[in-house]
């Protein structure tokens, strides 16, 4: 080789590995916030990724992700909020297992970097977005209203167990809207004449101690709020409404699939995926203020078979009909 060509060869093997990193440096960073576990939102994590190829985005190709997670702790979420905005990401996406807290502490966090959020509560009530079609500054988002189904969830426990007398609702205190979802129970449970019982729990032992009154007041069911903390607590749930065999209803299926009785809600994997698809518009120069706040359009009844058989109970073939999905 001459020499010439000799220094060529080598100035070209050199820049390459330089515009494969300029190549890298120019790639659109995501923050992914969430008040769950890398673990527990494995599933999500896939529905968001899915969202995003679907605008022709691909984790490691032409886009990385800045994953934080809050563990169940909340009240870290403003400080994970606040390292994603040092960090300077194109996009926040407030997402997986509920989202609301996340949702809240990304919009306190930025109101220049765009924020894709969702939320089992009604984002205007909130204060995240100003209107659901015309949400205006940096924010918008999908809204499954989840806590408008709980009369549903309600009216699910008594086709189940037509004969029950007391129903307990567990519900987390510190949830953004837990005054709210409280009166709306409250309201469901007159419409139809249920007696409930409301137990709030925020930390393992308060859940502990609410599955106790449970068994000491006799009630029937149990109905389990929707909130973040609730869900990343599943296992803990499960495991004790088996231990005292109480029959129970969740808001979404990984509760069933993990071997809880009833679930009954807006598909969470669509919504993030959905979440997925806006984050995507948005890094391809779309305005959070343009984009009307979505709101779902699948919702999901699953049953677990071989839960109800454990705890003695036949399902009638009324809701057998119904079910999305039937666990046996």
């Amino acid at each position: 080789m001459r020499r010439r060509e000799f220094i060529t060869f080598l100035g070209s093997a050199a820049a390459c590995p330089l515009s494969a990193r300029a190549q890298l440096a120019k790639m659109p960073v995501i923050g992914l916030l969430s008040g769950e576990s890398a673990d527990a939102s494995a599933n999500l994590v896939l529905a968001f990724k899915q969202g995003l190829e679907e605008t022709g985005f691909v984790e490691g190709q032409n886009v990385s992700i800045q994953y934080r997670w809050a563990e169940g702790h909340d009240d870290r979420l403003p400080s994970l909020a606040a390292d994603l905005v040092k960090h300077e990401v194109a996009v926040i996406a407030a997402t997986a297992g509920g989202g609301t807290a996340a949702s809240l502490a990304a919009k306190a966090a930025t109101t220049k970097i765009p924020v894709i959020f969702t939320s089992g509560a009604d984002p205007v009530r909130l204060g995240l977005v100003a209107s659901l079609n015309r949400p205006g500054g940096n924010i918008t988002g999908i809204a499954w209203l989840s806590l408008a189904l709980d009369a549903k969830r309600l009216d699910l426990l008594r086709e189940l167990l037509p004969k029950i007398s007391n129903v307990a609702v567990l519900l987390n205190p510190n949830f953004p809207d837990t005054t709210h979802q409280t009166h709306e129970i409250y309201e469901a449970a007159q419409k139809i004449e249920q007696r409930i019982t409301i137990l709030n729990a925020s930390t393992l032992a308060e859940i502990d101690a609410a599955f106790e009154t449970v068994t000491r007041i006799g009630a029937g069911a149990l109905l389990v709020g929707s909130d973040p903390f609730l869900i990343s607590q599943r296992q803990e749930l499960i495991a004790l409404a088996a231990r005292h065999a109480i029959p129970a209803i969740y808001e979404d299926r990984v509760f069933t699939m993990a071997g809880g009785l009833l679930s009954y809600g807006a598909s969470f994997a669509d919504a993030v995926r959905q979440v997925g698809i806006y984050t995507g518009r948005v890094l391809k120069g779309e305005k959070p203020e343009n984009l009307p706040v979505l709101q779902p359009t699948k919702f999901e009844l699953v049953i677990n078979l071989n839960t109800a058989t454990t705890l003695g109970l036949t399902v009638p073939p009324s809701l057998l009909v119904r079910a999305d999905e039937v666990i046996e």
